[in-house]
């Protein structure tokens, strides 16, 4: 089966303190942020790589940090996943907080990775 198109990638990391992150990534790093959800930041490292900071009210189990691979076709990489002997842990659905549609697949260790879309076509860009 062939692999379907990657188009960016996301590095999510929990952040206690949401300002002092975004002051640090953004301010210290100087990275420029492209996308504010609330509780989760997202800076641009490259064209197509991303590092996001969020914050949570409730941790979530096994998840402290994730791996995200942003794709248009979720769903084809969740059947190649499952077509190559791989788990699917999660979705794909839809989650209306973040305005994404997702899944999650573990890898031979149990972390999380992430297949993404966002509701957004133009989420990459600078900041609204």
């Amino acid at each position: 089966m062939t692999r379907p198109s990657a188009d960016a990638q996301i590095t999510f990391l929990p952040a206690s303190d949401l300002a002092a992150s975004g002051a640090f990534y953004g301010g210290i790093l100087g990275l420029d942020l492209v996308v504010d959800q609330g509780t989760c930041l997202i800076y641009r490292v490259t064209d197509d790589a991303f590092l996001g900071v969020c914050e949570h009210l409730e941790p979530i189990e096994g998840r402290s940090v994730i791996f995200t691979i942003v794709a248009e076709d979720v769903d084809g990489f969740c059947a190649m996943v499952i077509a190559n002997g791989g788990t699917v842990d999660s979705g794909p659905e839809h989650n209306d907080r973040f305005g994404i549609y997702h899944a999650f697949v573990l890898d031979p260790d149990g972390h999380h990775i992430e297949l993404q879309r966002f509701d957004d076509p133009e989420w990459s860009t600078p900041a609204r």
